[in-house]
Formats: C-alpha cells, structure tokens, sequence
C-alpha cells in the first residue's frame, strides 16, 4: 500500500502494458480490472489490441471521497464504453461492502441504473469481512448487498470464497457472474471457494487471476489447474472439476459470467478471439488428449499465437504491438524508484 500510494498515472500505464503483454503471450485474450487511473489502462488496451473490461475503482469511506470516485467512476465508464472497436466495455466498480457502505453502495447502484452499466465488486472474499458484516448487520454480505439492490443490475463478483448455502442460491438465482481466482485466494490465506457447490448449483463461474501483486503472475493455464486439483483435493473426488469444465471456466463459463455472449467459443457468429499452443512440447507428448493436455500440462509459455477480433496481436511468441524492451526497461525504472525508502 505505501508504494502504491506513491503511484502516477504514466506507472500505470506501463504497469498496464507489461501485465498486458504478460496476458496476451500467456493467450488470454479479455480480462476484466478495476483499478485507478483507469484511463491509461484503457489507453494500453487501444495499443495492444486486447479486449477489456474495464472500471474506474469506487471508494466510499468518506462523504468527499465517495462523491469524488463516483463522480471519477461514471465519467470513466461514459468515455470508454465501446470504445476501440467495441473492444473496451466498462462497469462501474465499487470496491467492496467494507469501502462501500450500503447507503454508498446503494448511490452507485442508482447511478448504474441511469447508466445502464452493469457492476463490478469484491465479495465475501475474506472470512473477517463476512463475519464484521454479520456482527454489524445480522445478515451476511451477499444477503446485504441483495436487499439494497445490487443484484437487479448485471453483476460480476470477484472472489465469493465465504458462502453460506443460501448465498450460494441466492448468486445462482440472481445470475451473478462470479470471478474465481484461486491462486490469489491461496496466496493471501483468504481460503478455497466452495466451486464444487457454486457449479453444481448452476453458478456462473469463471476464472480468473487476481492482479499480480495478489498472485505473482497472469497464468490462467495455472488457475485452470489450480481451480481443479483445489477441489479434487478438498473434497477428496478426483472426478471433481473435469478438464473440460476448468477449460470452459476459463473460455465459455468467463463470457457468461461477463454477460457476452458472443466471446468464449470458436464458432460461427463468435467473436474472432483464440489462442494456438505449440503441443511439440515434451510435456504435450504423447498428443492424446488435447484438454487434458491444456488444463494439466500446458503453461503461458506454450502459446504461440493469439489473435483478437480477428487480428494477430502474437505470433510465434513475439508480441506484434507492444514494444517489449521498451516496457520492461520502463517498468524496471519505475520499480526500482516506487520501492525506494
């Protein structure tokens, strides 16, 4: 937090970039971040190429803050919606129940009704969160921010790892899109989300990563994996989370749960967005079984080419629209000085 504090909107920018490139090497072809200075983030997107998701974080632990990060949320998500080619969509992205209180909450709710903007919020990510929001409310996260509405709008919850059964019906019935990311959730000790219930109940579930500093890398061969053996191992059923589920969780399940339906499949009327993995790998070999092979053996590094909307933005592992040197030597420098006593 000291570090981030010290932040300016060109750090973002390249800290944009590389993570960027990190995800377009590695095949991910649309991501979903809230974050601040959201603008330069857009503006990587319009250079690379990438397809996002994109909103302006909401803070509401105080009356001036709050309106100040509405007001900075609404004009973000005005600008950039459809922006490069319809390729940049926004929500507004109020944080979490704990930075947005429920009279805040219900204020950006209003505001993304006049919108038409769907939303973007942490939920029930820690116990401790939960567990506060019961001793203050007598209810649990999720049966709060349903009674002031949230969920009557388009939603995607990022984490839901503490659920009581309930909740688990509740997101299910409201279609709640809910971003898994189980390597975040091991690395900050938040726990294991209940996937097996969430999925079997209906759940929209995709997966994600979390940002870097949460998780280390931008993988998501590594949360497809993860999102499996997780579940596998709690529950103690190796049927659990097939590869064909933790694949589609990362491809089709991800598009429902950001409400798109023409991303996620290779088909006829589906956007042009996919990855190639080169399988002459030792670890792809022998070729039996492509999906197992992708969920099970197969890393960022496999990728070859990626192409987006139709366009090749990598090939043969070389990124054709970001300048690579540039962003590494760029973010190194601005490292080293955010870091610095």
């Amino acid at each position: 937090f000291p570090a981030e504090e010290r932040l300016t909107a060109e750090d973002v920018y390249w800290g944009s970039s590389l993570a960027i490139l990190e995800m377009l090497k590695g095949g991910t072809t649309t991501f979903v971040d809230m974050y601040f200075f959201m603008d330069e983030v857009a503006k990587a997107c319009c250079n690379s190429g990438i397809r996002a998701v994109l909103s302006q974080g909401i803070i509401g632990t105080n009356s001036i803050i709050g309106f100040q990060s509405l007001q900075k949320a609404k004009s973000f998500a005005s600008n950039w919606h459809n922006q490069a080619g319809g390729r940049i969509t926004t929500m507004l992205g109020p944080h979490a129940p704990y930075t947005c209180p429920p009279k805040f909450l219900q204020k950006v709710i209003n505001e993304a009704d006049k919108l038409n903007s769907p939303i973007h919020i942490h939920l029930a990510e820690t116990r401790k969160e939960v567990e506060d929001c019961l001793n203050q409310y007598k209810k649990t996260l999720i049966e709060l921010v349903n009674e002031i509405g949230l969920f009557e709008r388009k939603v995607l919850a990022a984490h839901c790892v503490h659920l009581s059964d309930d909740d688990i019906n509740l997101l299910v019935s409201k279609q709640v899109g809910i971003a898994h990311n189980p390597g975040s959730n091991l690395k900050l000790g938040s726990g294991i989300a209940p996937l097996k219930d969430l999925t079997r109940k209906g759940a929209r579930v995709g997966l994600g990563t979390d940002g870097a500093a949460s998780n280390n890398n931008l993988d998501m061969f590594e949360e497809m994996r993860l999102a499996a053996l997780l579940q596998k191992g709690y529950h103690k059923n190796p049927s659990l989370v097939p590869a064909t589920q933790a694949l589609g969780m990362a491809t089709r399940e991800g598009a429902k749960a950001l409400n798109m339906s023409n991303l996620g499949v290779i088909e006829p009327g589906y956007k042009a967005d996919m990855a190639i993995l080169d399988f002459k790998k030792p670890h792809l070999q022998p070729h039996l079984d492509t999906i197992a092979h992708i969920v099970y053996s197969a890393s960022a590094s496999d990728v070859e080419t990626v192409i987006v909307d139709g366009k090749i933005l990598v090939e043969n592992g070389c990124c054709l629209t970001l300048d690579e040197e540039k962003i590494y030597a760029e973010v190194s420098r601005r490292a080293k000085k955010l870091t610095q006593p």
